[in-house]
C-alpha cells in the first residue's frame, strides 16, 4: 500500500521521498538511543528486547548514513522507525502509523509469554512514541482500542483505514466446476491456517467437493503439511509458498478465507473483496470492520473449525449467495478502502501538522 500512496501523492504534487530501511542491516548501530518514558534496564536480559534495541540503533545508523537533506514532515510506518527518525531529527514533526501488534503475534506464535518482560517492553514502546511524535494514526477502530491501554491520551489517536489501488484488482467472470478456496498469509500460528485445515477436513467428511489453495510461507509450513496428511485433506490442498504478485490471479478463485487469531486490519480481505471473491474471516480486529456479517461476507468465532466449516459450506452450496456476498463486498471495499480516500485523508493530516508546526515556530 505505501508505495501506491507515495506514487499517488507525488502525482498530486507533493514533493515526497520514499525511504526504506533494509532488513540486511544488522548490528551496525552503536549509538545509544535514550528512552524518556521507561527504564529499559528494569526488563532484564532478553533476546527479544536486545534485538529490538539493536534494531533501533541500526536504524539510527542507517538513517544518519543515507539521509543527506532535511524535510518539513516525516511519516513513519513502524514505531521503531519513528523513534529512529525522531532521534536523528528532533525538530521535524513525525507522524506514525501503527499497522500491527508485534507483541500479539509473538505471543500467538509462542515466542513470548503474556506475563513476561518482552510483552511489557513492547507495549511500553507505544507510550514512548506517543511522547515523541506529533501524531499517531492506526488502521482500525479495534486496534485503536488496543493501543489505548498503553498511552496517556488515546483520544488523540486517529484512525485512517488502509487504501488500495482498485485498478490492479480485476474481477473476472469464470466458472469453476469445483469451488476454489484460497487463503493468503504468512504461515504462522497467528493466522489460524490450522483451523482452516480442520474445517476443510470437516467439509470433506460431509461430502463437499472443494480445492484449498494456500499462498504464503512461514515457520508453520511443515506442521501444516503434516496436519493435512493426518486429516486426509492433502489431495484437496495445494501449498504454493511465497508468491510475488498474487493479486494477478486472485480473481480466478471463488472464496477467500483466513481464520486469523488476531488482525489489526487484515489488508488481504480488502484485496480479496476488490478481486471479486466472497470472504470468510474471524470476528477479530479490523476484519470485523471490513466484513458486515451476512451482507458483505461471513464472520466466525476464532478457533472454531466447525463454525468455519458451516460458513464455507453455505458458500459452497449456494453459488448465488456466494456471488451476492462477493458483489456486496467489492462495493463496500471500493467505498471504504480506496486509494483515493486514504490519499485524501493523509493529505489533510499532513497539511494540519505542517500548519501547526509553522504556528509553533512563529510563537
Amino acid at each position: 500500500m505505501i508505495p501506491n500512496v507515495w506514487n499517488r501523492m507525488v502525482q498530486e504534487r507533493w514533493d515526497m521521498d520514499l525511504f526504506y530501511l533494509p532488513k540486511r542491516v544488522r548490528n551496525k548501530g552503536k549509538e545509544p538511543v535514550p528512552f524518556e518514558t521507561m527504564d529499559v534496564d528494569r526488563f532484564g536480559e532478553s533476546k527479544v528486547i536486545s534485538k529490538y534495541i539493536q534494531t533501533l540503533q541500526d536504524y539510527v545508523w542507517w538513517i544518519s548514513l543515507q539521509i543527506k537533506q532535511t524535510y518539513d514532515l516525516i511519516h513513519c510506518h513502524h514505531p521503531l522507525v519513528a523513534l529512529a527518525f525522531k532521534h536523528c531529527y528532533p525538530q521535524i514533526p513525525v507522524i506514525l502509523t501503527i499497522h500491527s501488534s508485534y507483541e500479539t503475534e509473538l505471543m500467538l506464535n509462542d515466542q513470548i509469554t503474556r506475563s513476561g518482560p518482552e510483552k511489557e517492553f513492547l507495549t511500553s514502546i507505544y507510550r514512548e512514541v506517543e511522547k515523541k511524535v506529533e501524531v499517531i494514526t492506526t488502521v482500525s477502530h479495534s486496534f485503536k482500542r488496543y493501543l489505548s491501554q498503553f498511552v496517556m491520551n488515546p483520544e488523540r489517536i486517529r484512525v485512517i483505514y488502509n487504501g488500495f489501488d482498485q485498478t490492479i484488482f480485476r474481477p473476472s467472470e469464470h466458472k469453476n466446476g469445483v469451488p476454489q478456496l484460497v487463503s493468503l498469509s504468512r504461515l504462522v500460528p497467528a493466522k489460524g491456517i490450522d483451523v482452516l485445515i480442520r474445517a476443510c477436513a470437516e467439509l470433506k467428511r460431509r461430502g463437499k467437493n472443494f480445492v484449498l489453495h494456500v499462498i504464503g510461507d512461514g515457520m508453520a509450513r511443515e506442521e501444516l503439511h503434516q496436519l493435512c496428511k493426518q486429516l486426509n485433506v492433502q489431495e484437496e490442498t495445494i501449498f504454493y509458498g511465497y508468491v510475488l504478485h498474487p493479486h494477478e490471479f486472485m480473481s480466478f478463485f471463488d472464496i477467500f478465507v483466513l481464520p486469523s487469531r488476531a488482525e489489526a486490519f487484515g489488508s488481504v480481505f480488502a484485496e480479496a473483496a476488490l478481486s471479486g471473491l466472497a470472504c470468510v474471516g474471524t470476528q477479530v480486529g479490523g476484519i470485523a470492520e471490513q466484513i458486515v456479517h451476512g451482507e458483505t461476507g461471513l464472520l466466525v468465532p476464532v478457533d472454531d473449525a466447525i463454525a468455519l466449516s458451516d460458513a464455507l459450506q453455505k458458500l459452497i452450496d449456494d453459488e448465488e449467495y456466494r456471488q451476492k456476498l462477493a458483489n456486496a463486498g467489492r462495493e463496500y471495499a471500493l467505498k471504504h478502502f480506496s486509494l483515493d480516500r486514504v490519499v485524501k485523508e493523509y493529505g489533510e493530516l499532513y497539511r494540519s501538522v505542517l500548519e501547526g508546526n509553522k504556528t509553533r515556530q512563529s510563537n
